[in-house]
């Protein structure tokens, strides 16, 4: 919660409307509903910053359960192969603060909002976590090589968000090309930068 949430409701009038929510729907750990949605999760949404407050939001997705919560203050997920930006590990190493949005489209369309703080650990690392052996079966089954490295959260708020506009969609199988660097596979110049660059 900011000063400037609560600033605003009081110039809008919310404040009241805004306490119950708080009261009734936020907590600072995940309980057991929210941690059985999590495990049935295929993506989630992203929002990091960096030092500076400059934002970026991406997306991420695996297998189902692929962001693994390791107890009701802690969740791990995994850095697969990308472009090798870095855009969200480089804003965790300069400023932890991280929100995770889930969104369930096929299902409930209902979505859960996780913040907190981030670090990076390696693979190696792994084992200095407390993980049960059920998750250590779940990564070593799931996931294989493919994880580079992994993103562990410690949970400040977890909080719904609300079903009336998340739209219905059908899910389809799809092949993923995990890793790839294909360039066709991964979309080629969708937006022909190249060109834009040369005009």
């Amino acid at each position: 919660m900011s000063k400037g949430e609560h600033l605003l409701q009081e110039r809008y009038g919310t404040t009241k409307k805004a306490s119950t929510f708080y009261e009734n729907q936020m907590l600072n750990y995940l309980n057991e509903q929210m941690t059985e949605f999590i495990s049935k999760q295929v993506m989630v949404f992203i929002a990091t910053a960096d030092s500076s407050g400059n934002c970026d939001s991406t997306f991420r997705a695996g297998s189902v359960g692929f962001v693994r919560v390791i107890d009701k203050k802690t969740l791990i997920y995994p850095e697969y192969k990308g472009n090798g930006v870095m855009a969200s590990l480089g804003n965790i190493i300069e400023n932890p603060h991280i929100g995770l949005m889930f969104i369930d489209f096929f299902e409930h369309n209902i979505g859960l909002h996780v913040n907190g703080k981030a670090s990076i650990i390696e693979n190696r690392e792994l084992t200095s976590l407390k993980l049960s052996e059920k998750i250590i079966n779940d990564i070593k089954e799931k996931e294989g090589n493919r994880p580079e490295r992994w993103v562990i959260i410690k949970i400040d708020e977890a909080y719904i968000h609300c079903s009336k506009h998340i739209p219905m969609l059908k899910q389809i199988d799809k092949k993923i090309y995990w890793g790839t660097d294909d360039e066709k596979q991964k979309g080629g110049d969708f937006f022909k930068v190249k060109h834009s660059k040369k005009v």
